[in-house]
């Protein structure tokens, strides 16, 4: 589909500057645009490659002020990095997308079905299944007994949905995603052996949910585990049973989280951090990558860092001193020699 700098500009409700009428009909990086395609320019890092690119129009901060001539046309808008992630997510709806049903999938008679979906070759849905309208699964995917999928989902190949587990409006669950297997409950029993505990619960994501390929978020002993609105995890998380993850906290790939754990909204957590269960993390909470988490954060909107995780100037001034310990060794050993020889 082919859009022209004008309708560009109105949908970003921004200027142009150059040539309205130019053609873009695919994205680019600026650093190797080409005729016919739509770029950006947000980091100034950048910003040399805006004077080469051969991409033919180009979406800007309204201060960008240029020092040479610019091939391409411009558009001016308030900011150019959100502007052009409202555009990639315009070209992604603009692609064409199959609907209906595969005679290679297995549907339970018992199963409703909304309006306007698509479902892959040899997907299994279960009974009493509910699909809301325009859901998109692709191939390969297993959605089990009573589970429940919002309008306008999309389930990416591979992906496992156990029983009774609800999935919101608007989620996105990526390739090998598992949505509901058993939590990790074992109690100690004699001779060393442990016996299992039935894990009764589900998973409830709420709209606008967003699931990285090979996350697995565990079903609740009793009860839920609840991934908030908003939230978006990144690839290879584990999420624990009757864990909760608060509205539009993000979180980053290998992190993990114990069971019982309630972590508040728009926290930001960093790649491998590890979290034990039955702890609180405040609102508005940064974790840097690598940190552990063992007790509760009460802070609203602190920032933590290390292992254990603490407060991070204290953390990065105890960084400074770890990296000067040997020669604070020696110096110390030095006045201990001093010492040692006054009072001899």
């Amino acid at each position: 589909m082919e859009f022209t700098a004008a309708q560009i500009a109105g949908f970003l409700h921004g200027t142009v500057e150059g040539n309205p009428e130019v053609k873009v009909s695919n994205l680019s990086k600026i650093d190797d645009g080409v005729a016919g395609t739509l770029t950006f320019l947000a980091n100034p890092k950048y910003t040399p490659f805006i004077y080469t690119t051969e991409a033919s129009v180009i979406v800007v901060n309204e201060d960008f002020i240029a020092v040479q001539p610019v091939q391409g046309t411009l558009i001016r808008v308030a900011d150019a990095y959100s502007s052009f992630a409202t555009l990639l997510e315009m070209f992604d709806k603009s692609r064409s997308s199959n609907t209906g049903i595969s005679s290679h999938c297995v549907v339970d008679a018992s199963a409703r079905l909304g309006e306007n979906i698509s479902i892959g070759d040899f997907t299994v849905i279960g009974k009493n299944a509910v699909i809301g309208k325009n859901v998109c699964i692709h191939p390969q995917v297993f959605i089990g007994n009573n589970v429940t999928i919002g309008d306008h989902s999309i389930l990416y190949p591979g992906v496992k949905v156990y029983q009774d587990s609800i999935i919101g409006n608007r989620c996105t669950l990526h390739s090998g995603v598992v949505i509901g297997s058993d939590g990790f409950g074992f109690a100690p029993v004699a001779n060393n052996n442990y016996q299992k505990i039935p894990q009764l619960g589900n998973v409830i994501l709420e709209d606008n949910v967003e699931i990285g390929s090979n996350t697995t978020i565990d079903r609740a002993t009793l009860g839920s585990t609840i991934i908030r609105k908003g939230v978006k995890l990144d690839n290879l998380i584990q999420v624990g049973h009757n864990a909760e993850i608060g509205e539009n906290t993000v979180v980053a790939a290998q992190a993990g989280i114990s069971g019982s754990t309630k972590i508040g909204k728009n926290c930001m957590i960093g790649g491998k951090v590890g979290i034990v269960g039955h702890i609180t993390i405040a609102d508005n909470v940064k974790i840097g990558a690598g940190s552990g988490i063992e007790a509760s954060i009460t802070q609203e909107g602190a920032i933590m860092l290390g292992a254990p995780a603490i407060e991070i100037n204290k953390a990065r001034r105890n960084f400074i001193h770890w990296r000067n310990l040997d020669e604070i060794v020696r110096k110390v050993y030095a006045i201990e020699k001093k010492l040692n020889k006054t009072h001899e």
